[in-house]
């Protein structure tokens, strides 16, 4: 969903110069009888503790008892307010907020929270007022424009409001941030022929899908019927497996024409916020991106891509619950919601609940028997709970729905090769396996698998080397794909260099296991017998799988074969 993958890594960078002080020592103060400073201190360093787990509610409770202590501490009232905005309680962050603005307005996420409530309450002139006192460094260089512009075309000054946006053309990669806003600004105004021109510069051939929304629906309401329809029908194509532009297409069909996508200032910085933290949530910074989707969210409680934004931040922070109710907004939206679904499923799984994930993508699969995605994500949940055999069912729905692969199946093809695999069906596994690789010849987890799994074989062992030399070529600093080059080394018996890659992959991947058991072998071969041990004791300690042990504590207690045999069995590359 991120519109503007540039502006996320100004941000990112940005972050340093906003991140909220440290508090002084609490324990400056003078104890009181009940012993208020040692309460506060305890208080402080629990919620510091919580929010370094990740839970920002417990954080939240502590560092408001922190706050009680000492009222005045303004580190401890931006980071409280903080964890207030990003838990979602904006109604008590507001307060926070506000009383931040008495004594200091260097932090751009409080003022900017004052702004969104005075917008949203319909208190213009103080949220102009305020914006006059935001910061113009670190983040505020990217947020205030947007916050001043939108204001401006609250009072109608368009002309003022596009102004205020020009600082944004002076950064690198926020020209299409700025093209997008000062489009809607000029919409809103009726200004169509300016606002046309304008959105040209974000309408490129990879445009995301809510700037197709947003532009396509501006050129059905102003006559541009057929520039509409190239925007749709482009991003149809560019995305054959979206089912996210459907509604846009069935809409203009029908005749219907789309309302604005920004009908007020307020919807409009309630927009611009959402971008920003769109754009940031992706290089990294979810913590950061949460806090302007809820400021967004304030503005505009309907916000549905914010919403999906946030609940996409809770999952990837594995707060699966929290996620979940999230999503369940959404899960009868017209365009998110059959895609908010199938993450809802995904999250279910990531929280280990395969059952009823495993439920949820059934009755999706059967919901659209046309679809592939549905089957493929319940092969995927089924595969990751080692249910192989019903894995391979799953797939092969998949497979017989998508008719004739493109070159975009391959991935359907490998993931049904690596069940058919584990049920020891090889024959059809390798057949699965050539027929990705047909599609996709140079894909380095496909050459990496046959190879591997020929070289495990005793087949084919020259054509194996080959495939993972080219995998390794496509990967360097891939330790598993090392391992399967170093392993084919060996089982073609040139132990010495079997020797120096897997080193190499050791270095990449130092506690797998199976990496560390093969260089063990290797080492053993070239008379290295200590170091052979030690490899396999490391090995030891980190294998999971019960065949595997026991192939290493027989390896420690004999030795290896003085005579190389089939070798031991050697897990599949991951």
């Amino acid at each position: 969903m991120t519109r503007f993958p540039r502006i996320g890594r100004t941000l990112a960078a940005a972050l340093l110069a906003t991140a909220a002080g440290l508090p002084p020592a609490l324990a400056a103060g003078t104890p009181t009888a009940n012993g208020a400073v040692t309460t506060a201190i305890g208080s402080y360093l629990a919620g510091r503790f919580a929010q370094n787990q990740d839970d920002w509610p417990s954080a939240a409770r502590y560092m408001e008892q922190a706050l009680a202590a000492d009222p005045g501490d303004l580190a401890l009232m931006r980071r409280t307010f903080l964890l207030k905005l990003g838990e979602g309680k904006v109604d008590e962050a507001v307060v926070l907020a506000r009383k931040l603005m008495g004594q200091d307005t260097s932090g751009p996420f409080a003022v900017t929270t004052v702004i969104a409530d005075d917008l949203k309450a319909g208190r213009t002139d103080d949220a102009r007022a305020l914006a006059q006192k935001m910061p113009r460094d670190g983040m505020a260089r990217y947020v205030t424009p947007l916050v001043e512009a939108w204001l401006l075309a609250a009072g109608r000054q368009t002309d003022a409001a596009l102004a205020a946006l020009t600082p944004l053309l002076s950064v690198p990669g926020f020209k299409a941030l700025h093209d997008l806003h000062a489009g809607l600004i000029l919409d809103m105004a009726g200004r169509n022929d300016a606002a046309a021109e304008t959105y040209a510069g974000v309408t490129s051939d990879d445009a995301p899908l809510r700037v197709v929304q947003i532009v396509g629906g501006f050129y059905e309401r102003t006559g541009r019927q057929d520039q509409a329809r190239a925007l749709y029908e482009g991003f149809r194509e560019r995305n054959p497996d979206s089912v996210m532009i459907e509604p846009n297409l069935a809409a203009m069909a029908s005749g219907a024409k789309p309302p604005p996508a920004v009908a007020d200032a307020r919807e409009g910085l309630a927009e611009a916020l959402f971008d920003l933290g769109s754009a940031i949530q992706h290089e990294g910074s979810a913590d950061t991106a949460m806090l302007f989707g809820r400021i967004a969210l304030h503005l505009r409680p309907d916000f549905a891509l914010a919403r999906l934004m946030i609940g996409d931040i809770q999952a990837t922070r594995d707060h699966g619950e929290e996620a979940i109710a999230t999503y369940a907004s959404l899960q009868e939206h017209p365009v998110l919601g059959w895609a908010v679904r199938l993450r809802t499923a995904d999250t279910l799984a990531s929280m280990e609940r395969t059952d009823e994930a495993a439920a949820m993508l059934r009755r999706l699969a059967d919901e659209r028997p046309e679809r592939v995605d549905a089957a493929v994500r319940l092969g995927d949940v089924l595969r990751t709970a080692k249910r192989w055999d019903e894995a391979v069912e799953a797939y092969d729905t998949a497979v017989k729905r998508v008719g004739t692969p493109a070159e975009r199946h391959w991935p359907i093809l490998y993931a049904r090769a690596i069940a058919y695999d584990r049920t020891n069906r090889w024959p059809q596994a390798e057949a699965d396996l050539k027929a990705a690789l047909a599609l996709r010849p140079e894909e380095p987890y496909l050459l990496n698998y046959l190879g591997y799994s020929w070289v495990d074989k005793g087949q084919n062992l020259a054509e194996a080397r080959r495939m993972i030399e080219r995998a390794v070529e496509l990967r360097p600093r891939d330790g598993y794909i090392i391992d399967s080059l170093g392993w084919a080394l060996y089982r073609l018996e040139d132990y010495e260099a079997a020797v120096a890659k897997l080193e190499r992959a050791v270095e990449l991947k130092p506690v797998d296991a199976t990496i560390n058991d093969h260089l063990g072998d290797a080492y053993w071969r070239v008379g290295r017998r200590n170091e052979a041990r030690f490899q396999w004791q490391r090995a030891l300690r980190t294998a999971e799988e019960d065949d595997l042990k026991e192939q290493i504590r027989e390896k420690l207690e004999k030795g290896l074969p003085e005579r190389r045999t089939a070798g031991a069995e050697a897990p599949k590359p991951k």
